[in-house]
């Protein structure tokens, strides 16, 4: 069987393509003024920066992530390098618990915003950034339109913030590079869409630098000392959309409610899932891994991102990402011989190459 992913979990089969979702229509192309062209007319994305009325860079415009994979990277599970022992254990439980539900309580699949790292880093979700001399406004278009202030005009954080989904902001700039610190973040965001919890003790700085007209730098340092042992940092890079707009996005995800799947009470150990972990290889120079990380297991094919598998039987599993399923086959040596993904696009077979064994 295979399922559809939205925003975060995942629908059954039978499911009509009535979710409204990530409002993706755009209005028709328009060549924004004061946009510098190359000779074809195409907006020149190296041009210098522009700078505003202050002499400091101008952030504006509309902003893409681009570089992540939808299928992987920090969007959809910010622990994918990390090591077991830079998370707490409870945070790693609760992470676990989330991917074998397939995220059924996600908040994205309850049209509840997205947290503010999937927010900057989740392709294919937009960012419209508007700055004044006081604060700077961004607006996140993905699967539904949310609104954040940053306030640039020198005051301090909150002692005591009253907790939000995205938390409160204040900036200032040193050099070129606007520097954002914000708290007060809620507990009921997911900080990736694989389910690692995030708390009210959350902080997160980001550092923001347009290095030339078309490119923007976001370096995130995220800091929650009861969910992570050590502060994480992420780098995303963003491209600017200078000649579209996009109309209003309207999640409807209520809708789908009665039909998300929860998975199965299934739970292997980590001694169980050890004898699928593994190198395979699909066909000369297409090889693939199967690791075991944070309890779950993930396959990794080459240097692409990392995809969880969770179990619905003793050898037969499901992508985390969008519902194909895996099947482990044959036994040797207390291990496994072969496994078949089963898609839509048809079935793939991979054999063991680390004991030794020949493809068939």
């Amino acid at each position: 069987m295979r399922l559809r992913s939205t925003s975060g979990a995942l629908l059954l089969p039978v499911l009509a393509a009535t979710f409204v979702g990530l409002g993706f229509g755009q209005w028709s192309p328009y060549p924004a003024p004061a946009i510098p062209r190359l000779p074809d007319g195409k907006p020149n994305l190296a041009a210098p920066a522009p700078r505003a009325m202050d002499g400091k860079p101008d952030l504006s415009g509309l902003w893409q992530t681009q570089g992540l994979s939808p299928l992987g990277g920090i969007a959809r599970n910010i622990a994918e390098n990390l090591k077991s022992e830079d998370m707490q254990p409870w945070a790693q439980s609760i992470y676990q618990e989330r991917l074998l539900s397939f995220g059924k309580d996600a908040p994205s699949a309850r049209c509840l915003p997205s947290s503010l790292l999937s927010l900057n880093s989740f392709p294919p979700t937009f960012a419209q950034i508007v700055q004044t001399p006081g604060f700077i406004a961004i607006l996140y278009r993905g699967d539904q339109d949310l609104f954040r202030t940053i306030y640039t005009d020198g005051r301090e954080l909150p002692k005591d913030p009253d907790p939000k989904w995205m938390g409160y902001s204040i900036g200032r700039w040193d050099g070129d590079t606007l520097v954002v610190n914000t708290a007060g973040f809620n507990d009921r965001a997911w900080l990736d869409y694989n389910g690692h919890p995030q708390t009210e003790s959350l902080r997160v700085m980001e550092r923001f630098r347009r290095r030339d007209f078309g490119h923007l730098e976001l370096e995130m340092v995220l800091e929650d000392p009861k969910v992570f042992t050590k502060p994480v940092s992420v780098l995303i890079n963003k491209v600017l959309e200078p000649d579209y707009a996009f109309p209003e996005t309207v999640c409807e995800n209520e809708k789908d409610a009665a039909h998300l799947v929860g998975g199965t009470s299934l739970r292997l150990s980590a001694n169980e899932l050890s004898k699928f972990t593994g190198t395979y290889e699909f066909a000369p120079d297409r090889k693939a891994t199967i690791v075991l990380a944070e309890g779950v297991l993930a396959l990794q094919e080459g240097n692409g991102p990392k995809r969880v598998l969770i179990p619905q039987t003793q050898k037969i599993f499901q992508f985390r990402d969008n519902g194909d399923g895996i099947e482990f086959l044959g036994e040797g040596r207390g291990t496994t011989r072969q496994f078949v993904i089963h898609a839509a696009a048809g079935d793939r077979k991979a054999s063991r190459i680390d004991l030794g064994l020949e493809r068939k």
